[in-house]
């Protein structure tokens, strides 16, 4: 072999070389997950108090090792339906508590319930939550008020309003894996939860480094006589309107005689 084909040669393999350690460091993770809810709908009535939603999962392609170690991390999500909503301030006037300012949010949702292996703050650090928009803290709201810091403290003012009443809420725990291979995470869903189609979401983790998300979709109804009036109001507004302020007369009309001959 000639000089120059041995030159060739080896930078065609040194080439290759390169090339194949380009591939490996953009080379995916092998583990994946996947997540199924142990009811993709659940009915409320006017009795509802609450309920838990239980989530399985799967983890394939783990690292033996890693997963000994404890160092897999899963957040899990539900998250209720987005629209727009309108935070404002009171403040007194002459004796009087009035609305002062507000913000409105495009597609905030009503509901953000999550729950995580443990604490968010020793799965990953800030910017990673930031990135991912991942938790109560991290959730991006887009205001329309005209300066940052105002928008910030009324997203602030609407996430503890929504903590509050148990719509947004986060625990650590209550996700575990109760195999190698499977995880079971369970959400307590109050019984404000809002009737819609809502998103669970699963977040998983490696050594504090975010390797996948897995989804799937829970719907949220109405049963009974609130079912039916729920529909009534959405699909017949107008004669929904009319007939309640039809009620509201009949209902004062008949208050008053009573009170009257009393």
């Amino acid at each position: 072999m000639s000089r120059i084909a041995a030159f060739v040669t080896l930078a065609t393999l040194a080439s290759s070389a390169l090339l194949n350690a380009a591939q490996a460091q953009t080379k995916l993770p092998p583990e994946t997950i996947q997540i199924g809810l142990s009811t993709d709908t659940i009915s409320i009535n006017s009795n509802f108090a609450g309920t838990a939603l239980t989530i399985f999962g799967a983890l394939d392609g783990a690292d033996p090792l890693i997963q000994r170690q404890g160092r897999y991390d899963l957040v899990v999500v539900l998250e209720g339906p987005e629209v727009e909503q309108v935070v404002r301030r009171k403040a007194r006037v002459f004796g009087m508590w009035v609305n002062t300012a507000s913000a409105s949010f495009d597609l905030a949702p009503l509901s953000y319930i999550a729950a995580s292996t443990r604490d968010l703050k020793d799965i990953t650090d800030k910017q990673s939550f930031s990135k991912l928009a991942l938790g109560v803290n991290a959730l991006k709201l887009d205001s329309n008020a005209d300066k940052t810091a105002i928008a910030g403290e009324f997203a602030d003012a609407f996430k503890k309003i929504n903590g509050a009443s148990g719509a947004y809420s986060e625990s650590s725990g209550n996700v575990e894996f109760i195999s190698q291979n499977l995880f079971r995470a369970t959400l307590q869903l109050p019984a404000s939860i809002p009737v819609g189609q809502h998103q669970a979401r699963a977040y998983l983790f490696r050594n504090g480094t975010f390797i996948r998300e897995s989804s799937a979709e829970l719907a949220i109804v109405k049963s009974g006589t609130e079912q039916a009036i729920y529909r009534a109001a959405q699909d017949q507004s107008m004669w929904y309107g009319l007939a309640s302020v039809a009620i509201a007369v009949v209902i004062g009309w008949l208050g008053n005689a009573v009170f009257r001959k009393g």
